[in-house]
C-alpha cells in the first residue's frame, strides 16, 4: 500500500469521495475524527460502506480505525463492523505486543462468529502515540500473524508529552518525533512487516507532502497515510518505484541469479553485494504487487 487515506467514518460523502480518491486503501475512522455521540451511528455507516463496497470488482483496500483498547469502546466497534469484513482493523495508541495479541484474540472471536475465513482480518498498529508505546515498540515481533503493518504518529504523541508543537520552525520535525520516526522503521523491520509513514497534516502544501514523501521512501517507508483526497496522487507518485529504479533492480537481480557463486558484482563503477540485492528484490516486489 502506498496511499493510505483517512476519511470520516460517519460522513457518507465523504466516504464516497475517498473511494474516488485513487488511494490504494481507505481508512474508515471511527477514533479521532467522530465525535463521541456519534460513534452509534458512525459504527453502522461504516458497516453499510463495508458491505456495498467490498462486493466491487476493482476497489481499495478497506481499513477500520477503531477506538483504543483504554477507552472501553473498541468491542463495540468491532461488533459492530465485523460483519463488513473489513481488510484490516487499525488499532491506536498500541502500547506494545500484548495490545496486539489482544485485539487479534477479539478479531478471531467475531471472525468465527461472522463466518469469516480465520486470520482474514489483519492489523496495523500506531506504535508511537504515547510515551508508553515508545518503549515497547519490540515488542511487536512474534505478537501476532495478522500484523501487517506498523504506522506511527505525531499529533497524539505531542500531546501525550504535554509539547506545545512537534514541528520546528522550517517544518522538520523535533527531535522527540524524529526519534519516534526512525524507531518505528526499525521495530517494522524487526516484525518483518511494511512501515507506513504518518501523516502530513498542512494539506495544501504539495511541495511539502512531497518532500516528506521522498524522505520516507529514502528511509525504508513502503507509504504514507493520507488526510485529504489532494495527497493521494503525489503519495501514490513518489511510492510508486520509478522505471529507471526499477530497471536498475532487475539488472542487479539477473546479474546475482547468473553468478550465483559471486557475493560482490561490478555493476557501473560500483561494487554490489548482498544488502544491495536484498533492496533490489523488495523493490521489484513492491512493483509486481502493483502491478
Amino acid at each position: 500500500m502506498r496511499s493510505l487515506l483517512f476519511v470520516p467514518g460517519d460522513s457518507p460523502k465523504k466516504l464516497q469521495k475517498g473511494l474516488e480518491s485513487g488511494a490504494d486503501a481507505l481508512i474508515l475512522d471511527l477514533e479521532d475524527s467522530v465525535a463521541l455521540d456519534a460513534k452509534p451511528q458512525a459504527r453502522e455507516l461504516t458497516r453499510d460502506f463495508l458491505k456495498e463496497t467490498g462486493a466491487l470488482a476493482r476497489r481499495p483496500r478497506l481499513i477500520v480505525r477503531v477506538n483504543a483498547l483504554s477507552t472501553g469502546l473498541t468491542e463495540a466497534d468491532l461488533d459492530a463492523i465485523m460483519p463488513g469484513a473489513p481488510d484490516a482493523i487499525m488499532l491506536p495508541k498500541a502500547e506494545g505486543g500484548p495490545d496486539l495479541t489482544h485485539l487479534a484474540a477479539q478479531i478471531a472471536v467475531r471472525e468465527a462468529e461472522c463466518d469469516l475465513a480465520d486470520g482474514a482480518t489483519r492489523i496495523i498498529a500506531i506504535a508511537t502515540e504515547t510515551g508508553k508505546g515508545i518503549f515497547a515498540l519490540g515488542s511487536y515481533a512474534g505478537a501476532s500473524h495478522r500484523l501487517e503493518a506498523l504506522t506511527w504518529g505525531a499529533e497524539d504523541l505531542s500531546a501525550d508529552l504535554g509539547a506545545e508543537t512537534n514541528r520546528l520552525e522550517d517544518g522538520s520535525y523535533a527531535d522527540p518525533y524524529r526519534m519516534a520516526r526512525s524507531l518505528t522503521l526499525f521495530a517494522a523491520a524487526a516484525a518483518q512487516v511494511d512501515a507506513i509513514d504518518s501523516v502530513f497534516t498542512a494539506f495544501r502544501d504539495s511541495e511539502g507532502l512531497r518532500s516528506e514523501c521522498l524522505a520516507g521512501r529514502r528511509d525504508g517507508f513502503t507509504g504514507k497515510m493520507a488526510i485529504h483526497p489532494a495527497q493521494v496522487a503525489v503519495i501514490n507518485e513518489v511510492f510508486s518505484p520509478s522505471p529507471e529504479a526499477l530497471a536498475r533492480a532487475e539488472v542487479i537481480i539477473a546479474l546475482f541469479d547468473a553468478n550465483p557463486g559471486l557475493g560482490v558484482i561490478g555493476l557501473d563503477g560500483e561494487m554490489l553485494d548482498r544488502p544491495h540485492l536484498m533492496r533490489a528484490r523488495r523493490l521489484k516486489a513492491r512493483a509486481d504487487k502493483l502491478g
